[in-house]
C-alpha cells in the first residue's frame, strides 16, 4: 500500500497571497499571519507576492490569474465577510468560496481558503490572531502541505 502525505516544507516554494482590502482591520492580520506561516516553514520572503483586491468577490479572478501565471506554486486567498443587516454576506461568501474551489480544480494549483465568514467583527478578529489563532497562518500551512502532496502524487490533468 502506498501512502502519500504532504509536509510543511517551504524551501523553493513560491506563494501568492491574494488579500481583500474590504474589512482590512481583519485582512491585514490574516496577511501578517500567512506571511509568518510561510517564512517559519522555509519560504524565502522574495518568493512571496501579495495582490490586493477590493473585496472577497474579486478574489477568485485574481487567484485564477496568479494560479495560471506559472510564477507561483500556490495561492492563499485572504478575506473577511461579516454579516450585515441584509443577507448580502451569504451571496458574497458563497460565490467567493465556489470561485476559489473552481480555480484550484481548473488549474491544479493549490488554493488555500482563508476567507472568514462571521456574524460579527469580534468573531473575525478572534480568527485573525486572537482567541482562535490566525486562519491566515493556517491557510499558509495548508498551501505548503498541498504543494508538497501534489508533488508526490502521480501526474494527472488539472
Amino acid at each position: 500500500m502506498t501512502t502519500y502525505a504532504g509536509r510543511l516544507r517551504g524551501e523553493g516554494v513560491r506563494v501568492a497571497l491574494a488579500c481583500a482590502r474590504f474589512n482590512d482591520l481583519v485582512t491585514e492580520r490574516l496577511l501578517a499571519g500567512a506571511r509568518d506561516g510561510l517564512v517559519r516553514h522555509g519560504v524565502d520572503e522574495a518568493s512571496i507576492s501579495v495582490a490586493w483586491v477590493p473585496g472577497a468577490v474579486e478574489l477568485p479572478l485574481v487567484t485564477q490569474r496568479l494560479a495560471t501565471s506559472g510564477e507561483v506554486d500556490a495561492v492563499v486567498a485572504l478575506g473577511a465577510v461579516i454579516r450585515g443587516a441584509t443577507d448580502h454576506h451569504e451571496h458574497v461568501g458563497g460565490q467567493c468560496a465556489a470561485g476559489l474551489v473552481r480555480v484550484g480544480l481548473d488549474t491544479g494549483v493549490p488554493v488555500a481558503f482563508a476567507v472568514l465568514t462571521t456574524d460579527t467583527l469580534e468573531q473575525a478578529l478572534e480568527r485573525a490572531g486572537a482567541k482562535s489563532g490566525n486562519k491566515g497562518y493556517e491557510a499558509a500551512e495548508c498551501a505548503l502541505e498541498m504543494v508538497d502532496l501534489l508533488r508526490q502524487l502521480p501526474k494527472g490533468q488539472p
